[in-house]
């Protein structure tokens, strides 16, 4: 089974094929396990958390294309962490976007849990903060290396320093999202020449990386970013569709 990490921004019904995927595997999964219709668990831990979880099971029903599947909503609340019956007996785990460091404290105490299943086959969805939190060691929100600006900022508002904190584990490189959109490739690349990250990988708005046993593939309108370290700097390129 495989991971599916969108980079933002896939939340209207014609958006539904970039989700296809993951519920594919879910079906699949399921059907291993004996049960017709596969459970996924929705988790959404976003400031408008119940709404955002109804919106992520609701285009994962359309993504079914007809198939029955069954849908398990948790609306995270600040400061309480998600439990393990929200991840209980599933057959595919999506996790909605955020604010990166309320996701990532939400969820930290089942990602042993998230690492156990997906390593017996249930695939996993990132969205956004989603997919930012499945890597090993996870961005913040920070804009800011040593006091320099490394990413767009608001005028007159100084932004917070960028800070990596330990994510799921499911991913060995940096993931980050809204690439294009937000302008977030200077943060991605300033973080790999510092220091801060070993490599990063970079997902578009409207794409979607599968990262699974065939390897690496790009799915929707936009590219990858791949960052790594190379003598005297950083090599960036892309992973198209």
């Amino acid at each position: 089974m495989s991971l599916h990490l969108i980079g933002g921004g896939a939340t209207t019904v014609a958006d539904a094929p970039l989700h296809a995927p993951f519920v594919a595997e879910a079906v699949q999964r399921a059907g291993h396990a004996g049960r017709a219709r596969p459970r996924i668990a929705v988790i959404s831990l976003h400031p408008e958390a119940a709404e955002k979880a109804v919106a992520l099971g609701e285009l994962l029903t359309e993504a079914a294309s007809g198939a029955a599947i069954e849908v398990h909503l948790t609306a995270g609340r600040p400061g309480e962490p998600i439990g393990l019956d929200a991840i209980a007996d599933v057959d595919g785990i999506a996790v909605g976007g955020g604010v990166v460091e309320d996701v990532r404290a939400g969820l930290e105490p089942v990602f042993g849990e998230v690492r156990r299943l997906v390593a017996d086959g249930v695939p996993y969805l990132g969205v956004s903060a989603g997919a930012m939190i499945a890597a090993e060691g996870s961005l913040g929100g920070g804009s800011r290396i040593g006091d320099v600006v490394v990413s767009p900022e608001e005028p007159g508002e100084p932004g917070d320093e960028l800070e990596i904190e330990a994510g799921i584990g499911l991913v060995d490189v940096a993931i980050e999202v809204h690439v294009v959109q937000r302008g977030m490739l200077s943060r991605m690349v300033a973080a790999v020449e510092s220091g801060l990250i070993a490599g990063g990988l970079g997902i578009d708005e409207r794409t979607a990386l599968i990262v699974g046993e065939g390897g690496l593939r790009v799915e929707g309108a936009g590219s990858v970013w791949r960052v790594l370290p190379t003598e005297g700097g950083v090599l960036v390129s892309t992973i198209g569709v």
